[in-house]
């Protein structure tokens, strides 16, 4: 990998992007306006420099003109996404060493050998997995744009001046800037699930696919041998129901459908360029018998490639490649196939025969690894994504799960109100029904609507194995998991479609995973795996899988108790969960549900990833990709490299590294833990929950309603039209607290506990424990790109002047409690001062966010008082778009 280049190449970076795009506003927007957006950025720059008046900028923003007040906004957003952009390219969204290289080294010292990585890795899965969780403000089209500049600028750091096809590069970047600026930024239609997936199948194809074989080629040359596909994809995008009706049977369709179509036609251009390519003579070199053979049946008979064979078995494996193809999407292929042959059945059957064609390259045409080249990363490719691309879980509430379960047994005469019936009554009538042949479900009774789309889910899970592979949807994740019956009333639902078998030796195609959300349900999460392994059927079903699955939720906990509280919880339940695991003698894989925003489980993902519980990870792990964070991680094949790199480097090292801890540390350490989780978990729930008024103030002061009105997913902004914090999803409240600059989730309720706390027994824990580090720097950049001078403007929305008096109060004074806490903690005189890279990326956006603040507080005011101006609805909707881009993680 190349080195990071420095920050003051960044800094170059965004002058130089900051400066086209000056150039572009004077252009469209007139010499007024570019003056007019140039003193507002002068004053609120030198404001914090503290060589201003701040009533300056006031002055300046309060002359703005509506239009004026939207190109303004628009401007500002267009300069965050550069400098974006510009951090991106330099690596700052991934600390600097996060790589496998590194961690190999790393392990050196401490007497790992790279044979134990290697074997690691033969039996590990790494999965990020795409989600369509709603935080993304930023429309394709935008992206688009912004990608392209990537790519131009990576040809000017070469030193080229022009692109291939003769465009000066600095020319192309002035254009591209200038269709951003006259792009329209906000969606006008809301997204649907299709669209979804295809925003998603973009980042699959373009970035995920032509990656992943690159970094395999290297991590070969690394540890000396071939690794086994250990890193792949999953995705949500269709899959995904808990609380999105949008999603039925026919998106699971559209989305694996849509998926094998780019892939087989990636594998098809990359099989005839690898014809060309492949010219060896088997007059001039040898050829295996294998290769031999396979050129045989190929059936290609042209005279003019008698003599190689290469070619010819290309020809027969081009064949039947393009077969699949029409097989699977019901189209033929863009070049058709000069001989006619039969489908593969498999994606491994296509694997086999370039299999042959490799090791005939290497061991007779004596071209050893010279070999590798496009036929290595096919052959990788083939390997890693099969003919799905990424693999679709299924997700639904467990609420649903039970009443359809209800519903079919009662319509089988089995029980007529099974609801009704306690846990224990419910497990035995459940396995009762599991070990029997006989379905429930019959084609001439009557259902509810629910009822038979969740049946038209899993049969069209069932087809999706037959045409595509079991690799295609190999997990169905139970939201809302309490118990047992819970995961076994999805094995009904299965075994409904023929993907659960109860007979002789069980056996489940598809994993049913709990997935434990709340801190309550945290808590309870190893009684509940206990009792569900130690059930023999599961065990049969987790021994041939090799493993059980269970999922952690960050978001709902963080909601549920706050921030502390939250990673505390998840960690002593992975812990717990771990214990539970070693005594059945079952592997466990824990896929973390993260979001982008620190109170939705954002921050780092490599010091995530380092700080799980020691013993936990052992090389398998699932990780959600959501909203903003997939373009800002995987937006350029360049980031999305460094990203794999990292979350791979960080589970090797979580995986194979020596405790940090020693028993009495850790003892220690979890005591100290305990007291402030409980103190912390206090004040947050007394202020979220038991406050009167709090839910008001919270919808008042923040633009809650105007986000749910943007165009920015599928599913409904929320559960219930319920007023309670407790049915508001934790998306919108994360993203509203962001918007208003008091970033509330990521930080309520932490400084309470620390102000009690022994110092130097926290500065020991930030010492040495790598969870607690990593807690703490989240802690610590949440507190920096929060500003109780900007919140304040926003309590002066709230209708009640003394609740949102006493309410923001209360919640500056704890901010500021919290920072002076933190401070002492780390030996800083000021926050971010010892992580200079992100103190110096905040500092460059803060200047741009204050106007952007101050303007979307006045324009709240005018919408809610009844101006019906659409210039104002455009300026909010705008203004959280660009508040968002310059936050980053807001989501």
């Amino acid at each position: 990998m190349t080195s990071r280049p420095s920050t003051i190449t960044q800094n170059a970076d965004v002058r130089f992007l900051g400066k086209l795009l000056g150039d572009i506003i004077r252009t469209y927007g007139g010499q007024a306006l570019f003056q007019r957006i140039e003193a507002i950025r002068a004053a609120s720059v030198d404001r914090y420099r503290g060589i201003a008046n701040p009533r300056g900028l006031a002055a300046g923003l309060e002359t703005l003109s509506l239009d004026e007040t939207v190109a303004f906004v628009r401007s500002f957003m267009l300069f965050s996404m550069l400098a974006n952009l510009a951090e991106d390219r330099q690596g700052a969204a991934a600390e600097e060493g996060n790589t496998l290289a590194s961690a190999l080294q790393f392990l050196a010292a401490q007497g790992i050998e790279t044979r134990e990585v290697a074997e690691l890795l033969d039996r590990a899965l790494i999965t990020p997995v795409l989600t369509a969780h709603p935080t993304e403000v930023m429309r394709k089209s935008m992206l688009d744009h912004r990608n392209r500049i990537a790519a131009l600028m990576r040809q000017r750091d070469a030193g080229h001046t022009e692109t291939p096809e003769g465009e000066l590069i600095e020319q192309g970047i002035a254009a591209e800037i200038a269709l951003l600026w006259q792009t329209r930024a906000l969606r006008r239609e809301r997204l649907y699930v299709a669209d979804e997936v295809d925003i998603a199948l973009t980042y699959l194809r373009d970035i995920f696919l032509p990656t992943v074989p690159v970094l395999y080629a290297r991590w070969a040359r690394l540890i000396g041998r071939r690794p086994a596909s250990f890193l792949r994809l999953g995705s949500w995008i269709g899959g995904d129901r808990d609380g999105n009706p949008h999603v039925t049977a026919d998106s699971l369709h559209l989305a694996l459908s849509r998926a094998a179509q780019a892939l087989l036609a990636g594998y098809l251009e990359e099989l005839n360029a690898l014809g060309a390519e492949l010219s060896v003579s088997s007059e001039l070199a040898g050829v295996s018998a294998d290769l031999n053979a396979l050129a045989q049946r190929s059936g290609d008979l042209n005279a003019a490639r008698a003599d190689e064979p290469y070619r010819r078995a290309i020809t027969g494996i081009y064949g039947r490649l393009a077969a699949t193809y029409q097989q699977l999407t019901g189209r033929a292929p863009s070049r058709p196939a000069s001989v006619s042959a039969e489908p593969y059945a498999d994606a491994e059957s296509l694997s086999a025969d370039l299999d042959i064609l490799e090791r005939s390259l290497m061991s007779e045409s004596k071209l050893g690894r010279n070999a590798g080249g496009a036929l290595a990363r096919l052959s990788r490719a083939v390997e890693t994504f099969g003919f799905h691309l990424a693999t679709l879980d299924l997700r639904q509430n467990a609420d649903v799960h039970a009443r359809v379960v209800a519903e079919l047994l009662k319509v089988a005469g089995v029980s007529p109100d099974y609801q009704a019936l306690e846990e224990p009554e419910r497990v035995l009538l459940l396995r009762r029904e599991l070990a029997s042949e006989r379905l429930l479900a019959s084609p001439y009774a009557s259902y509810s609507p629910e009822t038979l789309s969740e049946l038209g889910v899993v049969r069209a899970a069932a087809e999706a194995h037959r045409r595509y592979g079991c690799g295609c949807m190999t997990t169905y994740i139970v939201s809302k998991c309490e118990s047992v019956s819970d995961l076994l009333e999805v094995n009904i639902l299965l075994k409904e479609a023929g993907l659960y078998r109860g007979q002789g030796n069980p056996r489940a195609a598809i994993m049913a995973v709990p997935l434990f959300e709340t801190i309550d349900d945290l808590a309870k999460s190893s009684g509940v795996m206990t009792a569900w392994l130690q059930l023999p059927e599961v065990a049969a079903i987790t021994s041939a899988h090799g493993f059980q699955e269970v999922m952690v939720g960050y978001s709902d906990s963080n909601k549920d108790g706050g921030y502390l509280t939250s990673v505390w919880s998840l960690h002593q339940a992975t812990r717990s969960l771990a214990a539970v695991f070693e005594k059945f003698g079952t592997g466990m894989q824990v896929f973390h549900g993260r979001g982008g925003a620190v109170g939705r489980g954002g921050g780092s993902s490599f010091a995530a990833i380092r700080a799980q519980p020691h013993g936990t990870v052992r090389g398998r792990i699932r990780i959600t990709e959501q909203g903003e964070i997939i373009a800002a991680k995987y937006g350029t094949r360049e980031s999305a490299a460094a990203n794999l790199e990292a979350i791979t480097a960080a589970t090797v090292l979580a995986s194979l590294e020596n405790d940090s801890l020693s028993g009495e540390s850790r003892s220690r350490f979890a005591s100290a833990m305990d007291g402030l989780s409980t103190q912390a978990f206090r004040a947050y729930r007394s202020l979220v929950y038991e406050t009167p008024g709090f839910s008001t103030f919270f919808r008042q002061m923040t633009p809650l309603l105007e986000i749910s009105e943007l165009k920015i997913g599928s599913r409904p902004a929320s559960r219930t039209s319920s007023q309670r914090i407790e049915d508001l999803r934790a998306i919108p409240w994360v993203f509203s607290w962001a918007q208003a600059r008091v970033m509330l989730p990521g930080w309520y309720g932490v400084g309470q506990a620390l102000r009690s706390a022994d110092t130097a027994l926290l500065r020991e824990m930030l010492e040495a424990w790598p969870f607690f580090r990593s807690t703490v720097d989240n802690l610590e950049m949440v507190l920096s790109k929060s500003d109780m001078g900007l919140a304040a403007r926003y309590a002066t929305l709230v209708g009640d002047r003394a609740l949102a008096d006493a309410l923001f109060g209360r919640i500056r004074d704890t901010w500021l409690m919290t920072q002076e806490s933190l401070l002492a903690i780390t030996g800083q005189t000021r926050l971010l001062e010892k992580h200079p890279a992100l103190d110096a990326s905040i500092r460059l956006r803060l200047p741009y966010i204050e106007p952007l603040n101050l303007l979307q507080v006045e324009l709240l005011k005018r919408h809610r008082a009844g101006e019906n101006d659409p210039r104002v609805r455009e300026g909010i909707q705008l203004s959280i778009n660009a508040i968002a881009t310059a936050l980053r993680n807001s989501g």
